[in-house]
């Protein structure tokens, strides 16, 4: 995907799930704090300002930084499997 055009695919996912978070804090459907972390975490790879706060809440919150880092993993492994299957 070009530069340009994968800088706005990820702003637009990241922020986009910031919104649900935000509106998850007040609807119990919703997992309000999952939906700003991978928010977040979408938006650290574009910004600097995200990934800095990214660091600092896992510098404070050190089982958050674990839950999370093992759900990138799960992630990463799921989205290889796909690149796999759709490379076939």
């Amino acid at each position: 995907m070009p530069g340009p055009l994968r800088r706005i695919v990820v702003l637009a996912t990241g922020w986009s799930f910031i919104l649900l978070g935000v509106v998850g804090l007040f609807l119990p459907i919703l997992q309000g704090v999952l939906f700003l972390l991978l928010g977040l975490w979408i938006l650290s790879t574009e910004s600097a300002a995200a990934a800095g706060l990214l660091s600092r809440l896992r510098r404070r919150y050190p089982k958050m930084s674990e839950t999370v880092e093992a759900a990138r993993n799960i992630a990463a492994r799921k989205l290889r499997r796909l690149g796999e299957i759709f490379r076939k």
